[in-house]
């Protein structure tokens, strides 16, 4: 019979460290998922991931056992994650001549027919992609796991440890801000 998270982490707590292993097997991939979409080169991913683990061995004594260990774990991801992109501030300029090759004629043709945008889902995610890094990291977040994750309000207010009004505020603010890069890139096209 397999051990329950909660008997690993008794174990953990009672100096048993081998016990913090099992652990770290099961929910690697959904951190790694999650580190995923706030970093884009695999070191940063891997330093994200690194510095997760390393904050849940150090604070495991603060779960407490109320809400799944996963739970608990994942809201630990999130605001490492947050801290990370913070720390980095993406705020880097971006300019038309920095986007492939697809990206260049899937604007061409959304600008030209908007309607016709879906044609090429990959130069778009790729577009979304780079606009999401020109984002505060506080706008990526709320972008990334509003749209992206399909997070509720609620549900990225317990994630973030933010009030439900200032996840809506933040959600409306982002979006501006991801228009205003969109528009920028596009001037920077055509102008």
């Amino acid at each position: 019979m397999q051990p329950t998270d909660a008997d690993l982490i008794a174990a953990v707590l009672q100096g048993d460290t081998a016990s913090f292993e099992p652990l770290v097997s099961k929910y690697s991939p959904r951190i790694f998922a999650t580190a995923r979409r706030y970093a884009r080169r695999d070191s940063e991913v891997e330093d994200i991931v690194q510095e997760i683990w390393t904050k849940a061995f150090q604070k495991l004594g603060s779960f407490r056992g109320a809400a799944p260990f996963e739970h608990w774990l994942m809201r630990l991801a999130v605001r490492t994650c947050y801290d990370a992109l913070r720390q980095h501030q993406r705020k880097r300029e971006a300019f038309f001549s920095d986007l492939s090759e697809p990206e260049q004629d899937w604007l061409d043709r959304f600008v030209a027919d908007p309607e016709s945008g879906a044609q090429n889902v990959t130069a778009a995610r790729q577009l979304v992609e780079r606009l999401l890094s020109m984002l505060t990291p506080a706008a990526r977040l709320v972008i990334t796991l509003l749209e992206i994750e399909e997070k509720s309000v609620k549900e990225i207010a317990q994630l973030t440890g933010w009030s439900v009004p200032l996840v809506k505020v933040r959600a409306f603010r982002a979006r501006a801000e991801m228009r205003k890069c969109l528009a920028r890139i596009t001037r920077e096209k055509y102008l």
